[in-house]
């Protein structure tokens, strides 16, 4: 309701925007933050180390990269074309839907790149 609200009551969308982060930041802190912290207390109660195997996460900071940069393009543009209202958010229908559905597909693509490089299917030197 308050990114709603913010971009309502806004000029521009960076208020909405700012929300939605700080929102998702909270989020990304009690869904993996607080059960770490959890498991961490527990292990040390049993006096034994809490030890968690390092991966590698070049391949999805670089997959996250390219789809954060594609998302940041998609909303400068929407800032400034006439094609797409001159807004990052609402605007005329058909440029709004066609945008919602190439952030979908930028998550989406982003899951399974980084889903398939986890299992092994695509190979990743670092």
């Amino acid at each position: 309701f308050a990114s709603m609200i913010a971009a309502k009551n806004s000029k521009t969308a960076d208020d909405a925007i700012g929300n939605v982060t700080g929102s998702n930041s909270v989020n990304v802190f009690l869904g993996l933050g607080l059960p770490w912290l959890v498991a961490a207390i527990y292990w040390e109660s049993k006096n034994l180390p809490f030890t968690v195997k390092a991966g590698d996460l070049s391949f999805s900071v670089l997959v996250f990269s390219v789809c954060c940069v594609l998302g940041m393009l998609v909303l400068i543009l929407r800032r400034y074309l006439s094609i797409f209202g001159k807004a990052e958010l609402g605007g005329p229908a058909i440029p709004k839907y066609l945008c919602s559905v190439f952030f979908v597909l930028l998550w989406i693509g982003y899951l399974a790149l980084s889903s398939l490089q986890a299992y092994g299917y695509i190979k990743w030197q670092s």
